[in-house]
């Protein structure tokens, strides 16, 4: 009921819709329920059931107020001057009234539920999407792409495809069911009471089923969530996947899942529908009963009730089933939505393990250095992957990081702007920890250009100036310091080209251009390269090697590098091996050291 309550309220302001959509719930059912109780008065005009001394009742003057007195008399009033005939006009008349204003409400009402759906719908996915940006880095190594877009695509349609329709049907349809109720008991109390014995069965054995269905809604959910997931991962690997002839493989794991989904969506679909069969089939059994016994006790005149009276009863109660039906329907559907929106929740309840200090240091330009001071680092308790590491990039000049692959040199570039913590040791900017310093202002001081060059299905210019609001002279300035210019000028639409998923509909070396330009662009003091030439040829290895010369003029850098040829003017190299810094100097002075680990990697790529 929590995790229900807490799902409705991202609807707000609820206030808005919450009183307006209870009146016009409650004046639609009321309106819907005066369309039968005149089934009495009909019927007795029809079949000359009115006598002198109930004409007589009807006309005299009742105690309190009251709908039914109130038309009685006017009927009474209507039969009396005009006849049968006029009162016939009347009760129509008022029937063609009231089902007017039942329908008017009724529609305002679903308006209402349906901008209080879009609304919850609209609020709950970008809460989701929100904080899923925020979280750390190590979040999304751990989970799932496909998995984090089914909890914010899959999950949140569910929560309105049932949440909020159980949220009608729990007033609403109650207060139709309540309704009806009333008018059950106003005609004969004895007869309700027999009748509503049907209802703790009900309720029983829906319950029943509710729990039951909880597990299998869990489970498909998760089920979906790994078919997206999936889909993700081959479709984003199709090359992979089609050099290593892997088709039938992938299918087969498709298979696997979607069958999976299959018997779970089955399982729950099962015992969903039949909440409503049971539910018909108790009413119905109600329905003979009370033919059974009412009908007894008036052919026996032993009932209160006349003819009419009881024709009437018997069509209120045939109605008061469907409320009740689509109660249970709407509860037993709400498994799914509620299982989807757990999943959302856990989500939002997400804690970042990287969250800025209260009293975070805002950072405007970088001073002096960058210091890593008895740095350790672990993933997890058992593998340590830093061991004590300690240097400085100091400001003006280049550092860089070799070692062989697995050894922890992406990692420490990590920990520079905050993707990770330290487990031991700190790190300082300008003798400040890192961890009292706010990571947007961390982050808008430094440029980062990884190995695989990360672009958007967008126009080459927005995927320069991403997230800045630029003019045109400053993205082509910043292209044509990252030698792009010249290639996105010969592209169709030039700068507003659109590079398809991921860049694909340019080469490794286009793409690591533009992400140097979305460096240059932002001007950082610090720059951050992570292997960003080792994945390109030697033709786009010059190119790209130049536009990051271009970058590197008058900047910190920290450069990590696989080819060594691409370092030889740093001013100093650590050499990281196994989490470690086993050895560090220039590059003349690291070949100078007999049987070193920098000069066995410097003769390997000479050979």
């Amino acid at each position: 009921m929590k995790n229900y309550l807490r799902l409705l309220s991202y609807a707000r302001p609820l206030g808005n819709f919450v009183v307006p959509f209870l009146i016009t719930s409650l004046l639609a059912s009321i309106f819907g329920v005066l369309n039968f109780t005149l089934l009495t008065p009909i019927l007795n005009v029809l079949f000359d059931q009115v006598d002198a001394k109930e004409m007589n009742e009807m006309l005299s003057p009742g105690q309190g107020f009251s709908v039914i007195k109130e038309f009685n008399f006017y009927f009474a009033k209507f039969l009396s001057q005009h006849g049968k005939q006029g009162a016939l006009l009347f009760v129509c008349g008022v029937l063609a009234v009231t089902i007017i204003l039942s329908n008017i409400f009724k529609y305002l009402s679903v308006r209402l539920l349906e901008r209080f759906k879009s609304n919850m719908v609209a609020n709950l996915r970008q809460e989701v999407f929100n904080k899923a940006v925020q979280l750390h880095l190590g979040f999304f190594s751990n989970e799932r792409k496909g998995n984090l877009i089914s909890r914010i695509v899959t999950d949140v349609q569910e929560v309105e495809n049932s949440i909020a329709n159980t949220f009608s049907a729990a007033t609403k349809e109650v207060f139709l069911f309540l309704s009806f109720i009333y008018a059950l008991f106003a005609i004969s109390w004895n007869l309700t009471l027999f009748a509503l014995l049907v209802i703790p069965i009900s309720g029983i054995f829906i319950s029943t089923l509710v729990k039951k269905m909880r597990h299998n809604a869990g489970e498909a959910q998760q089920r979906l969530s790994n078919l997206i997931s999936l889909m993700d991962e081959v479709f984003g690997g199709m090359r992979v996947v089609k050099g290593f002839v892997a088709e039938a493989f992938v299918t087969d794991k498709f298979r696997e899942e979607n069958q999976g989904y299959r018997k779970s969506i089955f399982s729950l679909a099962a015992r969903r529908e039949m909440a409503s069969p049971f539910s018909e089939i108790m009413g119905v059994f109600v329905v003979i009963g009370i033919l059974l016994y009412g009908g007894s006790l008036i052919l026996s005149n032993d009932s209160s009730l006349d003819a009419s009276e009881f024709m009437a009863y018997i069509a209120i109660f045939s109605q008061v089933m469907r409320p009740a039906k689509d109660i249970s329907n709407a509860f037993s559907s709400a498994q799914r939505g509620l299982a989807s929106g757990e999943r959302v929740l856990n989500l939002i309840d997400s804690e970042s393990l990287i969250k800025n200090a209260p009293d975070a240091v805002e950072i405007h330009e970088f001073k002096k250095e960058v210091a890593f001071s008895g740095v350790n680092f672990s993933y997890d308790e058992n593998i340590q992957v830093l061991k004590d590491i300690n240097f400085t990039i100091p400001k003006g000049k280049t550092i860089a990081l070799v070692g062989s692959s697995g050894g922890g040199k992406s990692t420490v570039a990590d920990l520079v702007p905050r993707f990770y913590d330290p487990t031991g040791g700190e790190i300082l900017i300008d003798g400040i920890n890192l961890k009292k310093v706010s990571q947007q202002s961390l982050r808008n001081i430094m440029g980062i250009v990884t190995q695989e060059a990360v672009l958007f299905n967008d126009t080459i210019f927005n995927n320069i100036a991403f997230g800045k609001n630029v003019s045109e002279a400053e993205v082509t300035r910043a292209a044509s310091i990252a030698n792009a210019h010249d290639f996105i000028m010969q592209q169709a639409d030039g700068y507003q080209t659109v590079i398809g998923d991921r860049g694909t509909k340019l080469s490794g070396g286009q793409r690591q251009r533009l992400s140097i330009a979305r460096a240059i662009l932002q001007n950082p003091p610090l720059l951050i390269l992570d292997e960003a030439t080792s994945a390109l040829d030697t033709e786009s290895e010059k190119l790209v090697q130049d536009a990051l010369t271009n970058l590197m003029k008058n900047r910190t850098t920290l450069v990590i590098a696989h080819r060594l040829s691409t370092i030889q003017n740093a001013d100093e190299i650590l050499v990281i091996h196994k989490g470690e810094v086993i050895e560090r100097g220039t590059h003349e002075d690291l070949l100078k050291i007999p049987d070193g680990f920098y000069k066995k990697l410097s003769l390997m790529q000479t050979l």
